[in-house]
């Protein structure tokens, strides 16, 4: 395994993660689920990544119970909160008391002392920004959360927070969790360069774009059975991702990777990696053996040759 540094942080955190969003403490069996966690813990990876809605805590019982084998300071534990986690007007948001409520909710799910990396799921527009920073700030005083970071923040929102922090002397966010794969570029006009410049890292989620990059969906021909486009909660998710002209450029994209005699999700995740900005990518996986195949992206390496050809593909 290679470990990267998240943003200016001294944390070192592998460059493939396993995430547990759409699987573990649901679709997947718990035996199944640990046994996946152990296969990547095997390969070197050491950042888990999870969130207190990932199935109403379920994801967060089943990460922690399978990482208990191991010793606490081997893993960097990361999980998030943001969304709904009840019926009541409090409890969702980025609130002191919301954020306050589901740190201590993961500890006792996670069955730790700490999280290595606490997230603000998203941006909350009804809460006051030094209020979520102050909340968390007291939290990695209290030694209850090491470091944090934000998911899907835009660049305003992110250099908005880091503005307060600097001028209130609170804890700086380490990293942003985004969506970006080679079908999904958005962070790459405004987020990326100012993550670059304030020293914040990218923990990138859906690398593969949901398992379109992975090549098993073929224009003209049926979903194979048991993929998320089959799944009534997973397939309106994928949405434009499916579209005939992505499905040929995936195409396309696999002779590429067969003359690097890797496949084409390797290849999918070696593109994100290419990024010095980006310290993981998380891969889903609910069988051992794709953790496996997965991992193997780290060697995959991509000349100067090899980007421009795919982002002639990419922009075709």
């Amino acid at each position: 395994m290679k470990y990267r540094r998240l943003g200016n942080s001294g944390l070192k955190i592998s460059e493939i993660g396993l995430g547990s969003w759409l699987t573990y403490g649901g679709t997947v069996q718990d035996a199944v689920a640990e046994s996946c966690i152990d296969k990547a813990y095997e390969l070197g990876v050491n950042f888990f990544d999870t969130a207190n809605v990932y199935r109403r805590g379920e994801a967060e019982v089943v990460v922690g119970k399978a990482l208990k084998k191991y010793a606490r300071e081997s893993y960097v534990l990361a999980t998030k909160a943001f969304w709904p986690m009840g019926d009541g007007p409090n409890d969702r948001g980025l609130s002191r008391k919301h954020i306050f409520e589901q740190v201590h909710a993961s500890l006792r799910r996670l069955d730790v002392e700490y999280i290595d990396l606490w997230q603000c799921h998203r941006y909350d527009p009804e809460t006051p920004l030094e209020e979520t920073l102050r909340a968390i700030d007291d939290l990695i005083t209290q030694g209850k959360i090491l470091y944090a970071g934000v998911s899907e923040w835009s660049a305003v929102n992110i250099r908005e927070a880091l503005h307060i922090a600097e001028v209130k002397n609170l804890d700086r966010i380490i990293s942003n969790q985004p969506q970006y794969s080679m079908l999904q570029r958005y962070i790459e006009k405004d987020v990326l360069p100012l993550c670059k410049r304030e020293g914040i890292g990218q923990v990138v989620w859906s690398p593969l774009a949901q398992g379109v990059l992975t090549g098993k969906y073929k224009k003209g021909e049926p979903f194979p059975a048991g993929s998320r486009a089959t799944d009534d909660e997973t397939r309106r998710l994928m949405g434009r991702l499916l579209k005939d002209e992505n499905l040929d450029k995936v195409e396309r994209l696999s002779r590429i990777a067969q003359e690097k005699d890797c496949t084409i999700a390797q290849l999918a995740l070696a593109w994100v990696l290419r990024e010095p900005n980006v310290a993981s990518v998380i891969i889903g996986a609910s069988r051992p053996d794709q953790v496996e195949e997965n991992v193997k992206a780290i060697d995959v390496e991509l000349t100067a040759d090899d980007i421009d050809r795919i982002e002639q593909i990419l922009q075709g």
